[in-house]
Formats: C-alpha cells, sequence, structure tokens
C-alpha cells in the first residue's frame, strides 16, 4: 500500500504530549521533538505535522493533513465540516463560566447584561442563547483570567482543568457550559486507501484504550465458591479455571474493567478467594 496517512497533531502542550504517549503504546515511532514541523514515522505509512491547536480542524479540512487530534472544545468552536472519527478519553477539561470570588452567584440569568471575555466566543454564544441569556461577549486570546481585575468584564468562560488557575486570579467557577476530550478528526470522503489506513489505527487506538480500562486478574478459590466467584469475573469470554495442586483448590484467571474493580474484588474476597493479584494488561484485542 502506497497511501501515508497525514497526521496534524499539537506542537506543544499538554495535549502533544498525550497524542505522542498514544502513538508510542500503540507502536508507531516517530521522531517528537520542540521545533520540528513534520516527522515520517519508521514503521507505519504515516507523516506527522506539528501544528498551532487551532489551525488543525482547517487543515484537515483543507486536505492538508488526513487526520488529526484536537481537543473537542477546539473542534466544535471553529466549526469546521471535520469528521468526529474516535473519543480518545485524554486531555479532558472543562469550559466554565467563572467570577470574582466575593461576587454572589444565583444561576446564569445573573449574567444578563454583562460582559464576559472569553477565548471561545461561539460555544458561549451558542450556551448563552439556549438559556435565554443576552450579554456582551468580549473576544480575546489567552490571559482571560485578568480581564475581571482590569476592568474588562464582569465574568470570563474559559478551559478548566484543576481550577488552580482561577482561584490564583481570584476566580471562582460557577457554571459548566462543554466538557471536552481530545479527539481524532478526519477530512470527509477519504480514498479507500487511506481509509484502510485510519481502521489499522483505529484498531490499534481501541486495544490500547480497552486495556487501560481493564484490569487482569488471577486468584485462588475454594472449588465450592468457583461459580460464585466465576459469576463475579465474567472476562473477555469466561474466565480460565484450573486446578491447583492443593486439593479443594483452583486458580482463576480473568479479566475485570476498571470501573467494576473495587465493588467486586471485595465480594470476589467475601466469597473466599485468596492470593489475588492484579496486572496491567498493555494490549488487548478482541
Amino acid at each position: 500500500m502506497s497511501s501515508v496517512l497525514r497526521i496534524a497533531l499539537q506542537k506543544s502542550g499538554r495535549l502533544s504530549e498525550d497524542s505522542y504517549q498514544l502513538f508510542k503504546e500503540c507502536g508507531i515511532r516517530f521522531d517528537y521533538g520542540t521545533g520540528k514541523l513534520k516527522s515520517v514515522s519508521s514503521n507505519f505509512p504515516a507523516e506527522f505535522l506539528f501544528l498551532r491547536d487551532d489551525d488543525i480542524p482547517g487543515y484537515v479540512e483543507d486536505g492538508v493533513a488526513d487526520l488529526g487530534i484536537v481537543g473537542e472544545n477546539v473542534s466544535v468552536e471553529t466549526g469546521r465540516p471535520v469528521t468526529t472519527v474516535h473519543k480518545l478519553g485524554f486531555s479532558k477539561c472543562r469550559l466554565s463560566i467563572a467570577i470574582p470570588r466575593g461576587t454572589d452567584w444565583t444561576g446564569i440569568q445573573d449574567l444578563q447584561g454583562k460582559n464576559i471575555a472569553t477565548s471561545y466566543p461561539n460555544l458561549l454564544g451558542h450556551y448563552l442563547a439556549g438559556q435565554g441569556v443576552k450579554a456582551e461577549i468580549h473576544e480575546i486570546s489567552g490571559s482571560v483570567e485578568i480581564a475581571p481585575s482590569i476592568g474588562l468584564a464582569e465574568a470570563v468562560c474559559d478551559i478548566v482543568s484543576s481550577g488552580s488557575t482561577l482561584l490564583s486570579n481570584g476566580l471562582k467557577e460557577v457554571e459548566t457550559i462543554f466538557r471536552s476530550e481530545a479527539i481524532l478528526i478526519a477530512r470527509p470522503e477519504l480514498d479507500a486507501d487511506k481509509q484502510a489506513l485510519v481502521d489499522k489505527l483505529l484498531f490499534r487506538i481501541k486495544s490500547v484504550q480497552a486495556a487501560k480500562n481493564n484490569k487482569y486478574i488471577v486468584l485462588n478459590a475454594p472449588n465450592h465458591a468457583l461459580d460464585q466467584i466465576t459469576a463475579l469475573l465474567p472476562g473477555m469470554k469466561s474466565p480460565t479455571v484450573t486446578p491447583l495442586a492443593t486439593e479443594g483448590w483452583s486458580s482463576v484467571h480473568s479479566v475485570l474493567n476498571e470501573n467494576e474493580f473495587w465493588e467486586n474484588i471485595e465480594a470476589i474476597r467475601a466469597a473466599g478467594a485468596e492470593g489475588i493479584l492484579v496486572i496491567p494488561i498493555e494490549k488487548m484485542i478482541y
């Protein structure tokens, strides 16, 4: 196959680092570092372009890149006609409204007629319109949090991860208007060869994600409790049960979803399981 996927990545920042880590876990190698504009993978038919995050949807729309990894907030804000191929589960954040800490807040209607500073005027405008609130939106890029202290606005709307930046600027978060994570986007109508490569890439990404969401469990169980214990460990198809040298006991091997882990482990122990080992999974292929 002679086709090569051109993939746009953010050139710096947390999203850039998380994207690189994802491709590394997918077994795709390429040079990555400050100052690089592009890099070709040594073991997968892909070329990587390192761009500003705001530019990625446009490059994908125009066909300069076939795929891009970008925050969902950026993709929606730019409004470019690109396809969301897959949600990647990292670089999660929220777009929230914040006001000075000493200001009372009773609800979104408090912003009626007020000035709000943001780098996301489209997302904010759409949300306010849906709430029936008319406010003056001031679009600024960077350092949005300073707007109330210099008299530009009574509130801000900005990306929040931990909330520490808001606190350090004397602000409090009062309303979340959008939740975001990294997404893989594609230009419409990829040809058959490139779509086949996208499918291969997605297979790897989903295998990595499945592994992160599950744990491999090995435990010893009394035979009289096997039915009860295996019912709590469905695995990928069913648990593996093998007899131990000690009479009346068996070893049980299975996979358990992270979301069900602690509750099920407590129930498994209560049923008589011993010697429980929990092992991370590197790849998980169905």
